[in-house]
Formats: C-alpha cells, structure tokens, sequence
C-alpha cells in the first residue's frame, strides 16, 4: 500500500486508508520486536511517526479525532522510547569510532560501549519490555477500530486547504524551531527542529506530486536534515547521561575520551544542521503553503472534472 494521498479519490477514504495501513505494520514490527527488539522497536517507532505526521497533515479537517489520536500513539511511542534509546546509544558511540579513528583505536569507548550493552540488555531482557509491547499492541489494535470515526471535507477546494494548513503548520514550526535554534542554541531547539524536519519529510511523501515544486532534491536534503539532528540528539542524551548523578556511563577516566568527542561531534553537527536547515526552512512558510494549496486545488479538482467530461 502507497504512503501517499491519491488526489483522485476523496480525502477521508485515503487518510482511513494510510492510516490502516501504517498501524497495521507498527503492530506486525511490535510482535517482530519480542525477539529482536532492537530491530522492530525501531521500526515501529518509525510507523508511528508517519501516523502522527499525517493526522497532523489533516488536523484541521477533523480537528477533534486527529488531535485525541495523535496523543494516543505519541503514548504508545512513549512506552517503548527507553528501550530503543538503549540502542540508540550504542550506535553513538559507534559513529563516534568511526568518525574519530586515531583518538579511538585505543579502546578509550570500550568501558562505555560495555557498560551501555549492558544496559540495553538489561532493558530487552526484563518483563518491562513484555509489558510494554503488549501495552502497544493493545493500545494500536484500539486504534484500529477508531479510523472509521474521521470524516472530513472531502470537495476539492476543501480537501485542498486541509492538506495546505497541515503544511503550513510543520513548515511554521520548523522555521520557529530554526530561529531559536540560531538564536539560543539550546538542546529542546534543535529537537524541536528535528521533529519538524521529519514530520515535513513524510509530508512530502503523502502529497507526492500535490506539492508545488519537484520533491526528490528536497526529500532527499529533508532526510539527510533528520539523520544529522537524530545524530545531534543521541550527543545530547549522552552528554546528559555522562552529567548524571550516580556516574551511569562510568567514572571520570573512563569517560574522559567519550566527553571530548561528543565536544567534537556536537560542534561539527550544529554547525552542519544549522546550514542545511536555513536552505530548507528559511523561507516564508505562508507562501510556501499558498503554492501548495493552488497546485492542489488543482489537482484535486481535475479527476472530478474529467469524470464530469466523460
């Protein structure tokens, strides 16, 4: 099934549909993650993210279902994010490895990679994780049954200013996230920032070619955006974890290494985010979305108009 609104068909049909579809495979990743949690956690979290960016997209045109559901799988996401935190970690420490060979090739990472394998088991092992899959599942099963409460506008003009406001919204908050993150620099920015570029990339998926201009370039940029600031994030969580009282990741010398590249690898990702996102996000998000709702209505328009020529 295609994660995009087909401008023929009317909007509360594919929006039910998308819907099904995605939460129909978070579910599947969640019984994938009973045994190996690393890999479906991640990709059910990924699923809730395209469910939560679409009811975002057309919030306005059922404002009270998108908003409840959208709490209801930010929950669910919630359950399972310690978890794949865990694993996440792992792989910062990875990166860091890879992107700092001489300073590394000591071992100065391993008492710290060790101790967070150690963690993450602890968490995949435990009944905490059991409890919280079957929490998931049971919470996405519900879900399910609610998609045939949406109903939305579903003429083309109304369709069309639907999916711009959707738009508009992210492209807003992006560009707010943007300013702040230049402005103060401080670590909820750049998350902000990182939530907005996600949530625009799957809105470019959805619309597909309802968008005013072509979108491969710019997904492609949006995409590379999101992996930089997911970078960026998993530095703050463990610059917060080495600041921790109780010492988690270990004592001071074996830390010493870890806290000097994180310094690094901060500096460097701020650096390059800030850059591409001022390319992505530094224009008007009102005349951005003027575009797409023209191009929309357009589009929308035209399968009605051919059917009416037939």
């Amino acid at each position: 099934m295609s994660f995009r609104i087909d401008p023929r068909l009317p909007l509360t049909g594919e929006v039910r549909r998308i819907l099904a579809d995605e939460i129909g495979k978070a579910i599947a990743h969640l019984e994938m993650a009973r045994e190996k949690p690393e890999q479906g956690l991640h990709k059910c979290r990924k699923r809730l993210k395209s469910v939560r960016a679409l009811l975002r997209l057309v919030r306005s045109g059922d404002e009270p279902f998108c908003q409840t559901e959208n709490e209801c799988y930010k929950q669910v996401s919630a359950l399972l994010a310690g978890p794949r935190e865990a694993t996440a970690l792992i792989e910062t420490v990875d990166r860091l490895a890879d992107a700092f060979p001489e300073q590394s090739a000591g071992g100065g990472l391993d008492p710290v990679r060790e101790r967070l394998v150690l963690r993450q088991h602890e968490l995949h092992a435990g009944p905490g994780l059991d409890a919280a899959i079957n929490a998931a599942v049971a919470a996405c099963r519900e879900g399910l049954e609610r998609i045939d409460r949406l109903a939305m506008p579903d003429q083309p003009e109304q369709a069309a200013d639907i999916l711009a406001d959707g738009a508009r919204a992210t492209l807003r908050r992006a560009k707010k996230a943007l300013d702040k993150a230049e402005s103060r620099g401080e670590n909820e920015d750049f998350h902000d920032l990182r939530k907005a570029a996600k949530t625009h990339s799957m809105h470019l998926s959805l619309l597909g070619r309802l968008w005013p201009t072509p979108i491969k370039a710019r997904r492609k940029a949006v995409d590379k955006l999101g992996e930089q600031l997911g970078e960026l994030h998993d530095v703050f969580v463990m610059r917060a974890l080495l600041d921790a009282d109780g010492e988690p990741l270990g004592p001071a010398d074996d830390t010493k290494l870890l806290r000097k590249l994180l310094k690094r690898s901060e500096k460097s990702l701020t650096k390059a985010c800030l850059a591409d996102a001022a390319d992505l996000f530094g224009d008007s998000p009102k005349r951005s979305a003027k575009k797409l709702a023209r191009k929309a209505r357009d589009d929308l328009a035209a399968p009605q108009e051919e059917a009416k020529a037939a």
